[in-house]
């Protein structure tokens, strides 16, 4: 059966949306409950219209099934997907952002016992960053976090990274003690000669700004390792 019709006047085009029954539409299912829905059903109720099942079905084809592929992709990228327009390419951005934000601390400020409690704070945004990124959490006296500051992208070397730029922000809120953290886009959070060399610099910098770098991690896909931990960097 064709499911392109014609008229005089107008083109009518059936789609998966009007065949379904209400209880199986995208937005009825968040609706009822949104964890039991699939990818397809939860694009397709933030794409919305007629055809949001077609396009998110295409979304997810053009993509390879990826969420962190749609997540690293460019409003422009995701607009140039079939039916998808600038303000639809936005609404998705902002929907995933989200989904990201639902992993930041939220109330009183965490408190840093470990290097696993550092991690805990970046580690999946930053395993998502396809370049490398230089993010460092100033703490107060009790080791509370102030803030999370990013001050550097790009390639995380000695000779790139200027380590003034590491402490301003510590010197800026008064912080009299930081914890720095980058990632390896590659998922390996083997620590480079470059890694330690940066340590080495910032370690000695803290010492004499007192302000101390209390560990320096690389996040690595699922994996992340505490450069003070192993001894690198840190005399």
């Amino acid at each position: 059966m064709q499911d392109l019709f014609q008229s005089p006047t107008s083109t009518y085009r059936i789609t998966k949306l009007k065949t379904l029954p209400l209880r199986d539409q995208p937005a009825y299912r968040v609706t009822s409950n949104a964890a039991a829905c699939n990818l397809a059903e939860l694009l397709a109720a933030v794409v919305g219209g007629t055809q949001q099942i077609e396009i998110a079905e295409g979304l997810l084809a053009h993509f390879g099934g990826d969420l962190q592929r749609i997540y690293k992709a460019s409003v422009a990228e995701i607009a140039q997907v079939h039916g998808i327009g600038q303000q639809t390419a936005v609404r998705l951005k902002a929907a995933l952002a989200l989904a990201i934000r639902l992993h930041e601390p939220t109330g009183e400020r965490p408190v840093i016992n470990s290097p696993s409690d550092a991690a805990a704070l970046v580690q999946y945004e930053m395993s998502l960053l396809e370049v490398e990124h230089l993010r460092v959490l100033l703490l107060d006296t009790r080791n509370r976090v102030l803030d999370i500051v990013e001050v550097y992208s790009g390639s995380v070397n000695s000779s790139q990274v200027r380590v003034a730029e590491v402490f301003r922000p510590a010197i800026q809120r008064n912080s009299p003690a930081i914890i720095c953290c980058h990632n390896h886009p590659s998922a390996d959070p083997t620590p480079s000669p470059d890694d330690v060399a940066v340590t080495r610099a910032m370690a000695q910098a803290g010492k004499l700004l007192d302000i101390s770098l209390l560990d320096h991690l690389v996040i690595g896909g699922s994996r992340w390792i505490s450069l003070k931990e192993r001894g690198l960097g840190f005399s």
